[in-house]
């Protein structure tokens, strides 16, 4: 073909696809168009980067460095995520239907709830049982969304079992409810104040709620937030993971002098299974304590109720094993 014409194809290409998108037709209807156009091309055309097509064999991940979606093969994305090239892409944040908090059972104390200044002028989420006193403390770290008030009842939940909890806000107020609304949070975020941040809370909860046992919890970005922080040589009594980035680094890993718990899938395209059991031989080396649950058939992000790869019965079993980890540990 000559190429003048396979210049025009490729716009008449880019603007069929472009009109289809304004007037509402399905992504799938015109899958065999965009398959032609790159991933940087879609996402000028307004396709939301989750529903970014790539062609067969490849899966869409973001550039950490600019937020940028890229088609790669899906051997590879664990392996660029690892190396900090990449970031992975989870669903659409829903507002309606099944959240995380939705799917467990309220403990036996009634709680009350405050909002909280506790680092430069991020305010957090507290919540705490109403009556006793002397309960452990617990800094929840949230998914790639931000400080959203589904996790606002997942610290409700766990205060209800006897725990004074603090969801912490990493993103100063600031939440998505899109893939690429958070994919801008995420790049703007500051590792090294995120440590201070968690830092501050644990402070407060020591100093102000005088709780003499601490540990961290979150998912996805908030799991490798919370094992960042425990590699950051601040003391902890207890880190719990929810497929968070893992390290295979015994010597980093043996700055950790308490348990650590961690849920991963085996069929997670973001992180591979063999640096989880690698993780999971370098704490032992360590002579670190941990439970590291891998559910088989699962992919990223399993205890998200908005996503694809969401498992009900998998998420609960996880949600019985942290509290009876943070009961042995914390109590």
């Amino acid at each position: 073909m000559h190429p003048r014409m396979i210049t025009i194809f490729l716009i008449i290409v880019l603007t069929s696809s472009l009109f289809t998108l304004q007037h509402g037709t399905s992504l799938e209807a015109i899958s065999e168009k965009t398959h032609a156009v790159s991933p940087l091309q879609q996402a000028r055309m307004h396709v939301s980067i989750n529903q970014i097509i790539c062609p067969d064999g490849l899966e869409i991940v973001m550039k950490k460095s600019d937020g940028s979606p890229a088609c790669i093969k899906k051997n590879n994305v664990s392996i660029l995520i690892e190396r900090g090239w990449a970031i992975h892409v989870l669903p659409e944040y829903t507002t309606t239907g099944t959240k995380n908090s939705d799917m467990f059972d309220g403990g036996p104390f009634k709680i009350k709830t405050i909002p909280v200044s506790y680092f430069e002028n991020t305010t957090g989420y507290l919540a705490e049982p109403i009556q006793g006193n002397g309960f452990p403390g617990v800094i929840l770290i949230h998914e790639w969304w931000g400080l959203n008030n589904n996790i606002k009842s997942m610290a409700r939940g766990l205060a209800s079992h006897g725990y004074i909890v603090l969801a912490v806000d990493l993103y100063a107020g600031q939440i998505a409810t899109t893939p690429d609304g958070a994919r801008q949070l995420l790049l703007s975020f500051d590792e090294q104040k995120g440590i201070s941040n968690i830092d501050s809370a644990a402070s407060l909860l020591r100093h102000n709620y005088n709780a003499t046992k601490i540990a961290t919890i979150g998912w996805c970005f908030g799991g490798s937030q919370s094992l960042n922080y425990a590699l950051s040589g601040n003391k902890l009594d207890a880190t719990v993971i929810y497929y968070g980035q893992p390290v295979t680094n015994t010597a980093k890993l043996s700055v950790i002098k308490w348990p650590v718990l961690g849920f991963y899938g085996d069929k997670d395209q973001s992180i591979s299974i063999d640096k989880v059991k690698e993780f999971k031989a370098d704490l032992d080396n360590a002579g670190i304590k941990n439970e590291i649950h891998i559910y088989p058939g699962l992919g990223h992000a399993f205890a998200n109720p908005s996503g694809a790869s969401y498992a009900p019965k998998e998420t609960n079993d996880a949600w019985n094993k942290t509290l009876s980890f943070m009961d042995k540990y914390l109590k």
